[in-house]
């Protein structure tokens, strides 16, 4: 059997593939960037912000996987799962799904804080754009996902009960 799934808004599904699209955007140039040198990072090198020394870190590699390449074919996955045919789905994996991956993406985007402000030393501001898209649509899907997913329906019905 099937599990509802509640339409959300209009502004919702805009608003969250146009986001997606920006950290697919921004994590696509972070891979290029890697794969074609520093000479490329349009960013600062000097005091705290510094893409060059973050994105050549021991840390900008996970399991031997460039942290690049993660955030490019991660965020591929999430502009697939919020385009606007993906919340029209009927399917409640599809909607689950989103909620699983922003919430596993938004666990790695804090250890990667951490890694730069705790071993590297340096923040990169292209990283951060990618952070701070991330953060946006963990907010926004925390928000929606409850009642289009009916987690919140049951507390409801125990609560009038």
């Amino acid at each position: 059997m099937s599990r509802p799934v509640r339409e959300v808004s209009r502004s919702v599904v805009y608003s969250t593939f146009a986001l997606s699209l920006v950290g697919l955007g921004i994590s696509g140039y972070l891979t290029f960037t890697h794969f074609e040198g520093t000479k490329f990072l349009a960013c600062s090198t000097t005091g705290l912000l510094n893409c060059s020394t973050v994105t050549t870190s021991p840390q900008s590699y996970v399991f031997g996987a460039p942290v690049a390449v993660i955030g490019l074919v991660g965020y591929a996955v999430i502009v697939a799962l919020n385009s606007p045919w993906a919340w029209r789905s009927t399917h409640y994996a599809i909607h689950l799904a989103r909620v699983a991956v922003i919430t596993g993406s938004m666990i790695f985007v804090l250890w990667l804080v951490a890694a730069e402000l705790l071993y590297i030393d340096h923040i990169c501001e292209w990283c951060s754009g990618v952070h701070a898209v991330t953060f946006v649509l963990f907010v926004i899907l925390a928000r929606v996902a409850p009642r289009q997913l009916g987690w919140n329906s049951a507390a409801h019905e125990t609560a009038a009960l």
